[in-house]
Order: C-alpha cells, then sequence, then structure tokens
C-alpha cells in the first residue's frame, strides 16, 4: 500500500466518522424537541455546552496527537464514542442523553485534528491544496447527505437510529484503523512528526509576517461562521415547526447550505486566486451575516431556500481558509489542527449561548435569538477589520 492508497482510506475513515458525527448532532435536538420538550432557549443551551466541551477538548487532542500519535489519537477517539453511542441508544432520560453526547463530543475531538495532520503530513505547496481540497470535499458531502436524508431515516427507522447507525460506521472504522496501521508501520516516509526533509521554498509563497497574519485572521473569521452554524442547526427544529415541515422535509429543505458549502469547496479546490487575498474572506464573511439573517428573520420558505446558498457558500469560504492556512503554516500540524478545532468549538458554545441567553432575558420576543447572534457577527466583522488594517499600518 502506498502512502496515496493509505491516504485515501484515510478519508474513508474521515467520511464515515463525518456522516456518524454530523447525523446524530443534527437530528439530536429533533430528539430532544420531540421526546424532552426542549424548545429553542434549551437547545440552543445544550448546542452551547457541547460546544464548550469540544474547545477545550479539541485543544487537548491536537496537542495529544502531536506527542502520541495521529493513529493513537483516532483509536482512542472511536474507543470513547463506542461507549458513549451503545449507552445513549438505552438511556430514556434528557440527562442521561446529554451526557452521553457530551462524551460522544469528547470521543469526536480526537478524531479530526488526526486526520487533518495526517492527509496534510509530507506535502508541499503542490501537494497540500490538494490534500486540503480533498478532505473538505469528503466531509462536507457526507456531512450534506447526513442532513439530507437524516430526516428520512429517523421518520422511517425511530430516533433509535441515531445512535444505532453511528455505532455500525464506528466499529467500521476502528477495524479499517486496525488494518491501517500495519501498513502504515511499513512506510518509512509516513511518520507522525512530519516529513523528514523540509520540502524546498516554493517562491509563490507569501511572506511568513504575512502567512502568520492570515492564520490570525482565519482563526477568528472561523468560530463566527460557526456561531452561525450552531445556532441554526440548534434551532431547526423551531424553524420547520413554523414551515409545519416534518423532519424529512426539515432534512431536505434546509440541507441546501450543506450541499452549497460542498460547491464552494469544490470550487476552491481547482481554484487557488482566493489564497492569502483578504477582500475573499471579508466578503464572505459580510455575506455570512446577511444570509443568516435572512433565514431567521425573514418568515418566508423561499427566502429560506435561496439564503442558503449564499450562507453555505460564504461558509465554505471561511472554513476554507482556516483550515488551508493552519496547514501551510508550519509543520506541527496535529497541534494547529486542534487550535482550528478549537476555534469551532468556540463558535459552536458562543453563538447558542448569545441565543439562549436573548431568548431568557427577552421570551417576549421570538426574534432576539437571531437578532443577538447577528450581532454578534457584525462585531466580529468589525474585529476582522480591524485586524486587517492594524496589521496594514
Amino acid at each position: 500500500m502506498s502512502i496515496r492508497q493509505l491516504k485515501a482510506a484515510v478519508y474513508t475513515i474521515q467520511g464515515m466518522s463525518s456522516f456518524a458525527v454530523s447525523f446524530y448532532f443534527y437530528y439530536l435536538y429533533f430528539l430532544m424537541r420531540q421526546q424532552f420538550g426542549f424548545d429553542d432557549k434549551h437547545n440552543l443551551a445544550l448546542a452551547a455546552a457541547l460546544g464548550l466541551v469540544y474547545v477545550f477538548g479539541s485543544w487537548q487532542a491536537g496537542r495529544f496527537a502531536q506527542r502520541r500519535g495521529n493513529f493513537t489519537a483516532l483509536k482512542t477517539g472511536f474507543a470513547v464514542m463506542l461507549p458513549a453511542l451503545a449507552a445513549g441508544s438505552q438511556l430514556h432520560s434528557a440527562a442521561g442523553l446529554i451526557l452521553a453526547s457530551v462524551a460522544l463530543s469528547i470521543g469526536m475531538c480526537f478524531l479530526w485534528p488526526a486526520i487533518e495532520a495526517f492527509v496534510s503530513e509530507g506535502e508541499d505547496a503542490t501537494g497540500l491544496p490538494r490534500t486540503v481540497g480533498t478532505y473538505n470535499v469528503v466531509w462536507a458531502g457526507t456531512n450534506a447527505l447526513a442532513l439530507f436524508t437524516g430526516g428520512t431515516l429517523v421518520e422511517k427507522f425511530g430516533f433509535k437510529c441515531l445512535f444505532y447507525i453511528p455505532l455500525v460506521l464506528v466499529i467500521g472504522q476502528l477495524l479499517l484503523l486496525f488494518r491501517l496501521e500495519k501498513h502504515a508501520r511499513n512506510l518509512a516516509e509516513i511518520s507522525n512528526h512530519g516529513p523528514a526533509s523540509a520540502p524546498p521554498p516554493d517562491p509563490r509563497r507569501p511572506s511568513p509576517a504575512r502567512a502568520k497574519l492570515f492564520v490570525r485572521m482565519a482563526w477568528l473569521a472561523n468560530p463566527f461562521a460557526y456561531i452561525a452554524i450552531n445556532t441554526l442547526i440548534a434551532v431547526l427544529p423551531g424553524v420547520a415547526a413554523k414551515f409545519q415541515l416534518t423532519p424529512m422535509l426539515a432534512g431536505f429543505c434546509c440541507s441546501i447550505w450543506c450541499f452549497a458549502r460542498l460547491a464552494a469547496f469544490v470550487a476552491l479546490w481547482h481554484w487557488d486566486g482566493w489564497h492569502y487575498r483578504f477582500r475573499w474572506l471579508v466578503t464572505a464573511f459580510g455575506m455570512l451575516i446577511g444570509a443568516f439573517a435572512v433565514i431567521l428573520l425573514v418568515p418566508s420558505l423561499a427566502a429560506l431556500v435561496v439564503a442558503q446558498v449564499f450562507f453555505g457558500a460564504a461558509l465554505g469560504l471561511i472554513y476554507y481558509s482556516s483550515l488551508f492556512y493552519s496547514m501551510d503554516a508550519g509543520e506541527d500540524k496535529g497541534e494547529h489542527g486542534g487550535i482550528h478545532e478549537a476555534v469551532i468549538g468556540l463558535g459552536n458554545f458562543a453563538g447558542p449561548a448569545m441565543g439562549a441567553a436573548a431568548l431568557h432575558f427577552l421570551p417576549q420576543y421570538a426574534s432576539s435569538g437571531a437578532v443577538a447572534v447577528s450581532a454578534l457577527l457584525v462585531c466580529g466583522l468589525g474585529a476582522l477589520l480591524a485586524v486587517w488594517r492594524t496589521a496594514k499600518t
């Protein structure tokens, strides 16, 4: 098995992981609403708690992968996820399901930094955009498929499939991982510490100072993208109820942004003109704010559908920027991947926390949560502009 074949197999693990956790966490909020009466405020609070777990878990998991190796990190993650899913399938209380979800989130933290580092290690300036592009397309495609088909699966098989389908996928990934680890030992080029020698300098690369600036700006922008994403996911049951959509129809109508993000990933993968260009990043941020506000504040199904196209496109460029610049910035790819994921967790916490707080203190205004999060996104755009202007002076 060659290095390319080994990385292709790791992409398979990535796709299975993405479908499993996306399916679970997208439809967990439907489960909590239907079985335990969670409204938008309660679901937002739950999303904030899971996001906070992800902040610290991803940061430490990235460091763990850097020290102990990517295969060890992946096995640790799956070892935590298996009992969490098995226990969750047998629990019938809100508190029990929340604890199982926290455990599942902790296990998930070990996956993404290790996979990001594994597929990026040993790549030069030509290979890195290809591997990052493949990584993004794989997870975005399976993520979109999970949201699109998840409602149908829940309606046909009940909420128990929320646990059993991911459980089967995790077992399959663990078996595949053990097999891949044996092949990896026979490949001298694969190392948990990156390539044996540094690739030759690429004249197309920006200066170290400019590269670090874009890493900082992307790490600033990406949590705000996930502020919008995780807020939207948590209130999807409420959006579905507003338009009288069943879980299946909600999956169809509310997954458009996922496919738009996938399309953006494909386009950005094959065109590198956006690399280290501030105007692309700031335009995407502005488009994100407008689309998010329309999705949650305009009472029109047509507007919901159209706005998702712009929402997904903006998310695609912001996320791609964060991951590409993180992997392009140095050799500590496991740790950088952990930071990249940790800032995602920060967004996953901050957006729902702000929305839940607004609904708690202003319950008489049903749109207070969406307005509060939109205002937070505007503050993020101001911060991004401030960082850029400071660097230019």
